[in-house]
């Protein structure tokens, strides 16, 4: 058994890495040769793990068009192998690769963009959570609202850039026919990625909401988070904040330390 092992090991490696065959296995074949079939397996390998960073990055693909998606995608299967039996946890790493990537350089959103998308695809497939019922808070007494700890629905997260990547990312969206001459002049900003009814979606938060999200995440209770909030924005507006998380599926529930 330990034999076998080894020689699938090398077998697995000349089709990832491009290695040698192991000499011991049976690799003839009545039609073609062995070295036909192992660039067969090699193509299969590299084409999957590309069809995987496409679904992933369909963005990215339009934005650098599908040649120099394929070029740049081939760049990256050499540096990054799959390590798992599950294609979508492939792909983590572009945002990294493209910032090093010396012929996307010009296009400096690039990577940011990347890493919204890789939030998004961790978004799609992420453990379903319950809703928070607004008027379930109307049990607890407004004393207590301080100790409360909110808890967030797993498919959300904020992501901050200095490009106008919400701009970028709603602009390609299938049946968007908004304004695609985004300017990099207009600063940038920050991403809440949530998911409801197994739709993602990607929406802008203000420095103060989101910080105060941030917060919440951390599990602070929320008169900590709001007292953090006033004292960068006094105006911060604690139930507009609360409503839009609701609206965005972005709250789960709540626990409170007074309760238990």
């Amino acid at each position: 058994m330990g034999e076998l092992n080894g020689d699938l090991s090398q077998l697995a490696r000349a089709i990832v890495q491009g290695g040698e065959m192991p000499s011991q296995l049976d690799m003839r074949y009545p039609n073609y040769s062995a070295e036909t079939a192992l660039a067969v397996y090699r193509n299969n390998y590299r084409g999957n793990l590309q069809d995987a960073l496409a679904g992933a990055y369909p963005v990215i693909q339009q934005l650098v068009g599908d040649d120099f998606f394929h070029f740049l995608a081939r760049k990256f299967i050499e540096l990054h192998h799959s390590y798992s039996g599950n294609l979508h946890h492939y792909g983590a790493e572009l945002a990294d690769f493209l910032s090093s990537f010396v012929p996307a350089q010009g296009l400096i959103y690039l990577p940011d963009v990347a890493a919204l998308e890789w939030a998004c695809h961790l978004a799609y497939f992420a453990t379903d959570a319950d809703t928070l019922a607004f008027d379930t808070l109307a049990d607890i007494a407004p004393e207590h609202y301080p100790e409360l700890i909110l808890l967030i629905h797993p498919a959300c997260q904020v992501l901050r850039s200095r490009y106008p990547i919400v701009a970028i990312w709603q602009a390609h969206q299938p049946g968007n026919d908004g304004d695609f001459h985004i300017s990099l002049d207009d600063g940038g900003s920050i991403a809440l990625v949530s998911r409801r009814d197994d739709v993602v979606q990607v929406s802008e938060l203000s420095g103060a909401d989101a910080d105060w999200l941030q917060n919440i995440q951390a599990g602070n209770p929320l008169g900590t988070a709001t007292e953090s909030a006033l004292k960068q924005l006094p105006g911060f507006d604690l139930q507009a904040a609360l409503l839009n998380l609701l609206a965005q599926n972005v709250l789960a529930g709540f626990k409170s330390g007074a309760m238990a």
